[in-house]
């Protein structure tokens, strides 16, 4: 039997793996501020799901999916979750910054049975990772994200981002420095958010 989740059909214990990633969120949250406080309450549809809709975008196969700016594990740990079961081999590497933050993905990795490697290290100076997958959730904005994506991602590779209200704006503003091509889909989660699929990337000039 499975569960929907932000248009992901999951397992059963896909979805248990949710709950528990769930409960260490709210377990880790007040020592070291992973998600607003604020949000606690919506964990699950704002953080959760959110995270899980973008999976609808994963190709077909892949083997390495890198998750820039990490955070809380929001989308990594999500995406690492869902693939256990629908893409077993693939590996996760999690670039995130603040070491308080990375002790905790590396705990929930380890709890879950994530083929999670978490990198404690500013995304920028980390070394090329060749990614089939590269996604950021409300990291920066797209002209910001753009080098730090072609840092990580192999020439077949694609991005996949959330974005808000202004995407639009930041679009048109990267268009400015960069080329790429791009797909957009409304957020299942967010209304007025967007799904950004960025392939291609390269500087202009």
């Amino acid at each position: 039997m499975s569960v929907d989740v932000g248009g992901v059909n999951v397992s059963r214990e896909t979805f248990y793996d949710l709950q528990k990633f769930e409960d260490l969120v709210r377990k880790w949250t007040p020592k070291i501020n992973l998600i607003s406080p604020a949000s606690i309450p919506e964990l699950w549809d704002r953080h959760i799901v959110d995270s899980a809709q973008i999976y609808r975008y994963s190709p077909e196969s892949y083997e390495k999916w890198v998750d820039i700016g990490s955070g809380g594990g929001f989308p990594g740990i999500v995406m690492a979750i869902i693939a256990k079961a629908q893409q077993p081999d693939a590996s996760f590497i999690l670039i995130e910054s603040d070491q308080r933050k990375a002790t905790f993905l590396r705990t929930a990795a380890r709890e879950l049975g994530l083929r999670v490697t978490v990198l404690a290290e500013r995304i920028e100076n980390s070394d090329s990772q060749e990614a089939d997958v590269v996604s950021a959730r409300a990291l920066s904005t797209l002209s910001t994200l753009l080098p730090l994506i072609e840092r990580h991602i192999n020439p077949n590779g694609k991005a996949i981002l959330h974005k808000g209200k202004k995407a639009g704006e930041e679009i048109a503003d990267a268009h400015k420095n960069w080329r790429f091509d791009l797909e957009e889909f409304s957020s299942l989660t967010d209304l007025g958010g967007q799904i950004l699929i960025v392939k291609g990337i390269s500087r202009v000039g």
